[in-house]
This record gives C-alpha cells, structure tokens and sequence, in this order.
C-alpha cells in the first residue's frame, strides 16, 4: 500500500539522522554525488556545498566513519568509503497558513531521515 522501505545492506558501519527539516526530493541529489566514493573525497565535497542538504549528509557521514574508527581501531580515515546514503520521508508538519478573506492555505513543512554507511575499502575490492 506504502512505500516499502529499503534495509541497508549487511556490514559496514551505519550512522542514522532522524526528524531532520528537509525535503528529502531536495536532499537526494546531493547524497547521489557522494555515494561509492571514498570517505575524505565524500567529505570534502560536502564541505564545499551551499545546499542545506549537504550539511545534514556531512554529519551522517562523519558520525558513521567515527563510529567505524571507534568499533575497529585498526582502521583509518583513508581506509574507508561511504557504502550507502539512504534519505527516507519521515512525517511531515502540517501548519495552517491564513490567507486574506477568511482564506487558508495548508503549510507541509517535510522531514527526512539519513541513513549512511561506510564500510572498508579492501573488504569492498575497489
């Protein structure tokens, strides 16, 4: 009836965002240009960025390589690439907007959930 939403692949290190104000139609693009890339490329490509998105993405991503470098100590920075970016709907608020002569307009402010995991780059073969 819904959407089904997709699990992230097995293995890997995952970080997760949740309630972030942000159409998730405008936050895709910008996870697209990160996805399958090394971690220092990824990050440095969304420091670079003006759009919104990219500032919630950079977050994820860089809670996820922490947490890979917390759980495994012998991996480094450069060892590893972002696997999976998902940006899922989450709610949306609705607020009513008054309009002149006792008009009003519906006001849908979007959520998303992030969703990244980074993995090794030897495990992947790249």
């Amino acid at each position: 009836m819904g959407k089904q939403k997709k699990e992230p692949p097995k293995g890997g290190y995952k970080a997760i965002s949740k309630y972030l104000i942000g159409s998730p139609y405008k936050i895709r693009p910008v996870a697209n240009l990160i996805r399958r890339k090394p971690y220092p490329e990824a990050v440095s490509i969304l420091e670079n960025m003006p759009h919104k998105g990219a500032g919630f993405i950079e977050k994820t991503v860089k809670s996820a390589a922490s947490n890979a470098l917390f759980q495994n100590k012998k991996l480094e920075e450069d060892m590893l690439y972002v696997k999976e970016v998902f940006i899922d709907e989450g709610p949306r608020l609705k607020r009513v907007w008054f309009r002149a002569r006792g008009r009003a307009d519906m006001l849908l402010k979007r959520m998303c959930h992030i969703t990244v995991v980074v993995d090794e780059i030897e495990k992947a073969g790249n």
